[in-house]
């Protein structure tokens, strides 16, 4: 899991009893393959790609680490490493994902009061920047789930409140979350009258 801007290391680890140096092939899997690099232990073979030159750096071990992400990085990335007195060629497959941290979400409601009894009141839950968001909410601080009364949208950024009673006068907020981060809004009080 990386972040956008940063860094991320794609670890590897192998063993052989050959005292030949490996072949390494980093390549990330697109409908056509992207080889990132190609090197003999560390020493990189040709040319890097513009993209990628100044910001990958190979260890002793096969490990690559990725500099200055961007979200083009995103994807399953393969290694092969190759030793010539060895039989056979080690892969394996490491999925990268490039993520922009989420920003602090704020919950909209159309007033701060409500009669109880009313017919469906709605409360938007809005944030800024952050990628692949998924939101949730919370009444009392406690974890909110669909019930008869209280409906989560299918993406769950709108809760709304059918039939008004007094137990809906709480305390309100809601979360986004991706993979690389999470963040509360500021609580909102609603009250029944």
């Amino acid at each position: 899991r990386g972040t956008l801007g940063g860094s991320a290391l794609l670890s590897v680890t192998y063993t052989s009893t050959s005292s030949d140096q490996p072949v390494i092939k980093w390549q990330l899997k697109r409908d056509k393959p992207v080889t990132v690099v190609q090197s003999i232990g560390t020493d990189i073979i040709g040319n890097l790609r513009p993209e990628y030159r100044g910001r990958i750096l190979l260890y002793e071990n096969g490990s690559l680490l990725l500099h200055h992400l961007q979200l083009s990085d995103e994807g399953a990335y393969e290694v092969e490493i190759s030793i010539t007195d060895d039989t056979f060629t080690g892969e394996r497959y490491v999925n990268l994902t490039v993520d922009v941290p989420v920003s602090r979400p704020f919950v909209h409601m159309p007033a701060s009061s409500v009669l109880e009894l009313t017919e469906l009141f709605i409360l938007n839950c809005t944030h800024e920047s952050g990628t692949k968001p998924t939101y949730s909410w919370l009444k009392g601080g406690k974890s909110l789930t669909n019930d008869s009364r209280l409906l989560l949208s299918h993406d769950q950024k709108v809760l709304t409140i059918s039939r008004v009673v007094m137990s809906d006068d709480d305390v309100y907020s809601c979360r986004v979350e991706n993979p690389i981060s999470s963040m509360r809004s500021l609580p909102v009080k609603l009250t029944v009258y």
